[in-house]
């Protein structure tokens, strides 16, 4: 449970008996009251902005309201000290009590510790990676992928109904691209000397596979035949093979999805169609001749009727076109098709985790599913900045096998899926990541992977030592919970434990938020304060977690490390990484 809630509980009983007294009217709206820790932590254990809201409705200035409720929280037994701030900010201190059930509380639930009702059950869509099936994951989508799959662990610790989806972009030029660089391949396995991939083909030995399989399926079939006959069979073979590469590629990740939408499944089921008919109705298309775009000169520009888009009407810039001059859909047209099919199913609210080149496109997506939606649907769109390779501080240009690129195998295969995933969120999504081999692998506090990881194992090193010092003596979660946890009476240990006591509230504002990487920061920092205590016991005998003749001060420390690695152990699961026993 987050001890924040708790607080604001305990302030809104408080409020009540206000009201019961006559001094604030009955029924006050108290939703946008927040208990918080404040900017300083002198100021104390939380802060609430309670009177600064209220004062108006109760007719009072700020601060004489604040020493109203003052007093009815002093009256509070797990309150040790109540300050009024400034223009009316109340400042409390906790009592040790009330910061110590917590560690309890954790060996009782385990690494359920943290999980919310703050989604109420609310059904979420969170689509990510959604790369071209055009080849094997590089390590852009890399980054995508990892923010996508723990954003959608965390909405689910928080109380969301969660859907992870992958778009599958099989409609358009790319696909018709990969379906001649798989025929060239096709004519490879046939025994022809094809040369140099031509430009603007795919490259990559990745096909290579492929194209064996369709040599050795139908022959030399296709040899000779005109590509208007060719074509269409090796799209979908390309595709069925490339989305198998790619689901392998992210199964090495940790990833998984739930649901795989194809591009050209909505086109041929009339989706994008009855799109068009709905915005249509609503009169939100129109034929119309757009502006030059900037940087042309108005000569290169040829005015052209388009049937257009009316997204300056829903926050866009510019309106955009849904048809080509063919008279095909835009992948524009197509991708509202798809975000009003995810309404459809029921998704009010929809994540999208795109790449830092798709930065243009946001603000018209979130104008058509606002539009397609009647205002109904949420989207937010989180955009994943660059990764640059290096190793020992030496770039990495391409893998052999993709021929152009580094791909996501490479890098898992190199380090491991527990140190990519974590390494992906040691930056915000919206920051450029650097990713060294080296400096990923090494073992020091430099490494947040290995640092976190380290913590852990200590824990349990620690409790190995315990066995030794107490033969026999029983230490499980349930007898630690029955420990006497005042014995933990240093700064220290009161500290390790508020930080510890803060999981709750980091899962609740980073599902809020959006932001899975304040996740891997959490961890990072609670680790360095379980590793500082550690530390400090090295030369003070007195904070040293085993204490030989002192069972019950043993117990107490115990618990509370076991605690921490719980809690760390319930932020690796969140972030998709398993906890290490021993290192």
């Amino acid at each position: 449970m987050n001890v924040f809630s708790l607080l604001k509980s305990d302030i809104e009983s408080q409020i009540l008996g206000l009201e019961k007294d006559g001094v604030l009217p009955a029924g006050i709206d108290t939703s946008r009251v927040t208990v918080e820790p404040p900017r300083d932590a002198s100021h104390g254990d939380a802060a609430t902005n309670a009177a600064m809201l209220l004062s108006k409705a109760a007719g009072m200035k700020p601060r004489d309201l604040a020493e109203k409720l003052a007093e009815k929280l002093r009256l509070l037994d797990h309150i040790d000290n109540v300050e009024i701030a400034g223009p009316g900010f109340i400042n409390l201190r906790m009592a040790d009590r009330f910061w110590l059930s917590q560690v309890s509380k954790v060996l009782e639930v385990g690494t359920a510790y943290g999980e919310s009702d703050l989604g109420k059950g609310e059904k979420i869509n969170v689509e990510y990676v959604s790369a071209n099936p055009t080849g094997p994951m590089h390590v852009g989508h890399c980054r995508g992928a990892v923010v996508g799959d723990v954003l959608a662990n965390l909405l689910a610790k928080a109380g969301y109904a969660v859907t992870k989806e992958y778009y599958t972009n099989d409609a358009g030029a790319q696909v018709d691209v990969l379906a001649r660089s798989l025929h060239m391949r096709y004519r490879e396995a046939l025994g022809e000397d094809i040369g140099d991939i031509p430009q603007g083909l795919y490259p990559g030995d990745y096909l290579v596979e492929p194209g064996n399989k369709m040599a050795e399926r139908d022959g030399n079939k296709w040899v000779n035949a005109a590509e208007e006959e060719w074509l269409e069979e090796f799209r979908s073979f390309a595709i069925v093979e490339m989305m198998a590469l790619i689901k392998e590629d992210l199964r090495l990740l940790g990833v998984s999805h739930d649901v795989f939408t194809s591009e050209d499944g909505l086109v041929k089921a009339g989706k994008v169609q009855s799109a068009f008919e709905h915005l249509e109705k609503k009169g939100d298309i129109y034929v119309g001749v757009l502006e030059p775009p900037k940087g042309k000169k108005p000569d290169d520009w040829e005015p052209r009727p388009q049937t257009l888009f009316r997204a300056t009407e829903f926050g866009d810039d510019v309106d955009r076109p849904l048809k080509k001059s063919d008279g095909s859909w835009t992948y524009f047209a197509s991708d509202i098709a798809y975000h009003f099919d995810k309404y459809e199913r029921g998704f009010n609210l929809m994540i999208d985790i795109f790449g830092a080149d798709h930065g243009g496109y946001v603000k018209r997506m979130k104008a058509a599913t606002k539009a397609i939606t009647g205002g109904e649907g949420d989207l937010d769109v989180k955009l994943c900045q660059l990764v640059s390779l290096f190793d020992n501080g030496e770039p990495v240009k391409m893998s052999k096998r993709a021929g152009t690129f580094v791909t996501l195998r490479d890098v898992v295969e190199r380090v491991g899926k527990d140190v990519v995933r974590f390494i992906m969120l040691t930056r915000k999504n919206d920051a450029a990541l650097e990713f060294d081999f080296a400096k990923v692998t090494e073992q020091s506090k430099d490494n947040p992977v290995f640092y976190v990881q380290y913590a852990h194992a200590r824990v349990n090193s620690v409790f190995r030592q315990a066995a030794e010092a107490f033969p026999g003596q029983d230490f499980s979660d349930a007898t630690l919970s029955g420990a006497d946890l005042s014995q933990l009476s240093t700064e220290e240990e009161k500290l390790l434990v508020r930080r510890m006591a803060e999981w709750p509230r980091i899962v609740e504002q980073a599902a809020i938020a959006h932001e899975p990487h304040r996740i891997a920061f959490f961890l990072t920092e609670i680790a360095a304060e379980f590793h500082a205590l550690w530390n400090k016991g090295r030369d003070n005998t007195a904070l040293r977690f085993i204490v030989a003749d002192d069972l019950d001060a043993t117990l107490a420390r115990l618990a509370m490390i076991r605690a921490v690695a719980t809690v760390i152990a319930s932020g690796l699961e969140v972030l998709g990484v398993k906890p290490v026993e021993e290192m």
